[in-house]
């Protein structure tokens, strides 16, 4: 007989999770915690899913920032004011409201 065995689609859902965090490189910390989130989420399960999807990916994102700077402080001064000047109104207005909707959502 083989070793097989069935999950729910919670389950499965929460191994999905699981791996993508891993592929993104989070500690399993990060993951303890994260995980940690999902369990207390209570009727509004989407919102509090969706949230925690934006905070998991505004974290990887300040990963990706922190690889950069490196290569960014190996640019000539144009070549880096070209770069941010296209980056910067766009990342700062979805950070910004980022961050309004993490706050709201730790008032609820």
């Amino acid at each position: 007989m083989k070793n097989y065995r069935l999950y729910n689609d919670e389950t499965l859902v929460r191994l999905e999770r699981i791996n993508q965090m891993k592929q993104d490189k989070y500690s399993l910390e990060e993951i303890k915690q994260t995980l940690h989130k999902w369990n207390e989420a209570c009727g509004e399960e989407e919102v509090t899913d969706k949230l925690t999807s934006l905070q998991m990916h505004m974290q990887r994102l300040e990963r990706e920032v922190h690889e950069l700077q490196p290569l960014l402080k190996e640019l000539k001064p144009v070549q880096a004011r070209k770069v941010l000047t296209g980056l910067l109104p766009q990342s700062a207005a979805c950070i910004e409201a980022l961050k309004y909707l993490l706050e709201r959502s730790t008032m609820m």
